[in-house]
């Protein structure tokens, strides 16, 4: 089965063909430049590479959120254009679990998230059980606080992975103490290659029907929700 893996849902961008398990190509970069104008280009680059037609793609896996608005969004509308032209399979999966697979080797709860700016984060605790990655507790965009406060209740060692790791690190080490395990900073980046594994025996996802998981609504939903329940309340 030959996978084509795309992860736009933050600053970093991550594109990956595998075979089955085996890892052809990969292109990761992480720097501040818009994915809209990048990532086909990026796409064209590395199947090039790796001598692969497009009509040569079994699934298209895509990083369907957490994340930036704006990226998640680029990343699922190019996969969903090119599973829908090449009449392939596509899986959406979580950009969270993605980050999580950093930890495949850890015996302990892998704490994944992204910077949701005002104090909050996106979150989830998994763990590994064998070969199975397991959600412990949910998904949710929450206070970084809270989330601290939730996992020192556990007892447990905590490895921390995300992109956005220097700017709770010190509030991190505060709460958790020795508890928390936080690694050099190549291994907070996501990576592509492990989107594929991840996607790889998933179900599929109805091709139109697969959306973003924002965690929360954006800003100027939010704002237009509010106004209409005033407009409502005040008849």
């Amino acid at each position: 089965m030959n996978i084509l893996a795309i992860d736009t849902s933050n600053q970093v961008l991550g594109v990956a063909v595998l075979n089955n398990e085996q890892v052809i190509g990969e292109i990761v970069t992480n720097i501040s430049k818009n994915h809209s104008v990048r990532l086909m280009p990026a796409v064209d680059k590395l199947m090039k590479e790796v001598s692969m037609r497009p009509d040569q793609l079994d699934k298209i896996v895509v990083a369907k959120g957490p994340g930036s608005y704006t990226g998640v969004r680029i990343g699922i509308a190019t996969a969903k254009s090119l599973a829908w032209s090449l009449d392939i399979p596509i899986t959406g999966v979580s950009s969270l679990e993605v980050l999580a697979y950093q930890g495949r080797f850890f015996d302990g709860y892998i704490c994944p998230f992204f910077d949701a700016r005002r104090g909050l984060v996106f979150s989830g605790v998994y763990k590994w059980n064998k070969d199975t990655l397991d959600l412990v507790f949910k998904e949710e965009n929450m206070l970084m606080e809270d989330l601290l406060n939730k996992l020192s209740e556990e007892n447990q060692q905590v490895l921390f992975l995300s992109p956005d790791i220097l700017l709770h690190e010190d509030s991190i080490k505060n709460n958790m103490s020795d508890r928390a395990v936080i690694p050099e900073g190549p291994y907070h980046l996501p990576r592509a290659a492990h989107l594929g594994l991840a996607g790889m025996n998933r179900a599929p996802d109805n091709t139109h029907a697969l959306t973003p998981n924002y965690l929360r609504l954006a800003e100027a939903e939010v704002n237009w929700l509010n106004a209409k329940k005033d407009l409502e309340k005040n008849g």
